[in-house]
């Protein structure tokens, strides 16, 4: 309004000022950081383009920890409201429940392991499995093994190209399901002087970080795919892994990806 007023009717930039209660220095202000609003939102926009299930905090995250850039967070989240990318998120209704007892975060890798088992479905209506195998120190994804049944030999064999090349571990957290509890993984486990770990019969809390690692494959890999046989399902969840553990922020570790976190240590 000022610099109309001071166009269209020849007034001094003071008067205008004056007149419309503006101080000369916000009259003279230009913006400077335009084109890296620009760099901002592009960003973001091929952020949420690839990672359909990243909010404003993941994205934020990757953009300060991993790309290594300088924004402030307040300026980052006004560009991405401004350019409506907010997740739509249903609201659930909690249950009152007592808050348990916080597990035991491990102070180096292959200390304690945790493993777990999820189900989906091929396109032809087949059950498919995976075979979840997570580090707690770094909460790095080891391991997503992927096929239509998970007997015990199955679970040893995947656990030992494991440990050819991460190392043996001290322990295994697991539940109580079949294979876990087979003779042939107890023996294993023995020979390989590895203590399994097992939770109570219907406590997944006490083997929550794979429970929180299985909810993050659920909503960000699983969830978004069709797959048409198990080598296409692997090859999908080979890529996801390694997303996960190189450039995906986690927010249990500080904001920063779980190989980050062990290179730094």
């Amino acid at each position: 309004m000022a610099q109309h007023a001071v166009q269209k009717h020849g007034i001094s930039i003071r008067m205008a000022c004056i007149c419309l209660s503006v101080s000369q220095s916000c009259y003279h202000y230009k913006a400077k950081l335009s084109s890296e609003n620009a760099l901002v939102a592009d960003w973001l926009l091929r952020l949420t383009h690839t990672h359909k299930r990243w909010g404003f905090g993941l994205c934020f995250l990757y953009l300060r920890n991993v790309q290594r850039f300088t924004w402030n967070h307040k300026r980052v989240y006004r560009i991405y409201r401004e350019l409506e990318l907010n997740l739509r998120i249903k609201p659930r209704r909690r249950l009152k429940r007592d808050k348990p007892d916080a597990l035991m975060v491990p102070t180096s890798m292959n200390q304690v392991w945790s493993m777990d088992f999820m189900s989906d479905s091929l396109s032809d209506g087949r059950t498919l499995r995976t075979f979840n195998v997570l580090d707690d120190y770094n909460r790095e994804g080891l391991a997503i093994d992927v096929d239509l049944s998970m007997p015990g030999l199955r679970v040893i064999r995947a656990l030992e190209q494991i440990i050819e090349w991460r190392g043996k571990p001290d322990a295994i957290r697991c539940d109580n399901g079949p294979e876990y509890l087979s003779g042939a993984l107890v023996t294993w486990a023995n020979q390989q002087q590895i203590t399994l770990m097992y939770i109570q019969p219907g406590k997944p809390t006490q083997n929550a970080y794979v429970e929180r690692f299985n909810r993050t494959v659920r909503h960000e890999w699983l969830d978004l795919h069709t797959f048409e046989s198990v080598e296409h399902a692997q090859k999908l969840a080979t890529e996801w892994l390694w997303l996960y553990n190189n450039e995906r922020p986690n927010t249990a570790i500080g904001g920063i990806p779980p190989k980050q976190l062990l290179g730094a240590a």
